[in-house]
């Protein structure tokens, strides 16, 4: 991540094992990955939890990164990010993505809910979501994103393959 926020895609991607797209150090990209060093420095325990590249098959084909905002809270609950690259949306990976990180959310036991926060203009995030038993249950203002839709779903229920 520390490659990625001085722009060294090509340190970042030797380090990461993966060849890095541009995507990686896009402001929006570098506004996040500030954003989580500065969580793992406060909490190095929460470093497992952070963002990941989402890496398609056998060609290790880097289509975005997803992540949970954090380890487990108080009463179980972790948030989903998830973001793909504009060149391979609307192929299926952002629904691959969720699937891969409600499977990794219903294989610890700490985590009982897994929430989405989306903006109410995200039609693709939005129904990416849908059949996956989310239940919209408010919503919040984030100041980075604005006004988000809050969805949770119980952990333990199984995605669809």
């Amino acid at each position: 991540m520390s490659a990625l926020l001085d722009g060294d895609l090509s340190s970042a991607s030797r380090m990461a094992g993966v060849s890095l797209t541009e995507y990686f150090v896009t402001d929006r990209a570098r506004w996040l990955w500030r954003f989580r060093l500065g969580q793992m420095a406060a909490d190095p325990g929460r470093t497992r939890w952070m963002a990941r590249q989402a890496v398609v098959g056998d060609r290790a084909l880097v289509v975005g990164h997803a992540g949970f905002h954090g380890p487990p809270d108080g009463v179980g609950m972790v948030e989903i990010g998830y973001s793909v690259a504009p060149e391979f949306r609307r192929q299926g990976y952002a629904r691959s993505t969720l699937i891969e990180l409600l499977r990794r959310a219903a294989a610890e036991p700490a985590v009982t809910t897994v929430r989405a926060t989306i903006s109410p203009d995200n039609v693709a995030s939005l129904a990416t979501i849908s059949g996956f038993g989310f239940v919209e249950v408010g919503e919040q203002w984030d100041e980075e994103d604005g006004l988000e839709l809050v969805f949770e779903v119980p952990a333990r229920r199984i995605p669809p393959a």
